[in-house]
């Protein structure tokens, strides 16, 4: 399949990540667009990872409020002021803003979430996967806790306006596009009820 310019917008515009990124993933994937989002979506996992030590020195506040009954407030951190005065990165902190106003996630990451609440969702899942093959139930037991504890960490929620990526994608892909680490440092959530 030819690579037009045509295709290298189209992946642009579904991506925003540079024109010399999408021409690249496009001549990789040899044309076909579907891969070439593949393979950028790899790209930026790679090029997050490789920008994980980089200190962050500024960043943006993103709120939303809505109907006046639920507000969220999110810290979206980066590397320079020139990103963090970005329009795109403003919007981006908006919308993870939004995210924590649907979503009420209770963690950042897996990380935070206690020990003790652990041990209780192991103990209630145990019961669950105790008819079920020995040499199954360590791993069943690890999907059952993921699936319940997912919800409940923000990096590991579905993106609420497409639900094909995690936030977790989301702020790779936004490390990938900015060129810097790109990393929520806080958020809260408040109701009215």
């Amino acid at each position: 399949m030819a690579i037009t310019t045509d295709s290298i917008k189209e992946l642009r515009e579904a991506t925003g990540v540079s024109v010399m990124q999408c021409k690249k993933a496009l001549e990789e994937a040899g044309g076909d667009l579907g891969k070439a989002m593949v393979i950028l979506k790899k790209h930026s996992a790679a090029s997050a990872e490789k920008k994980a030590d980089r200190s962050l020195a500024a960043g943006t506040i993103g709120s939303y409020t809505h109907d006046g009954g639920i507000g969220a407030m999110v810290v979206l951190s980066c590397e320079t002021d020139f990103v963090a005065k970005n329009p795109e990165f403003a919007a981006l902190a908006r919308e993870l803003a939004m995210q924590v106003a649907a979503t009420s996630p209770a963690y950042l990451t897996s990380e935070e979430i206690p020990e003790e609440a652990k041990r209780s969702a192991v103990a209630v899942f145990e019961k669950e996967v105790a008819g079920k093959p020995a040499d199954m139930q360590a791993k069943i037991l690890e999907g059952k806790l993921a699936n319940y504890f997912r919800d409940q960490v923000l990096l590991e929620q579905p993106f609420i306006k497409d639900d094909g990526k995690t936030v977790r994608d989301l702020l790779n892909e936004a490390t990938q596009k900015f060129g810097e680490r790109t990393e929520i440092s806080r958020f809260a959530r408040l109701s009215v009820r």
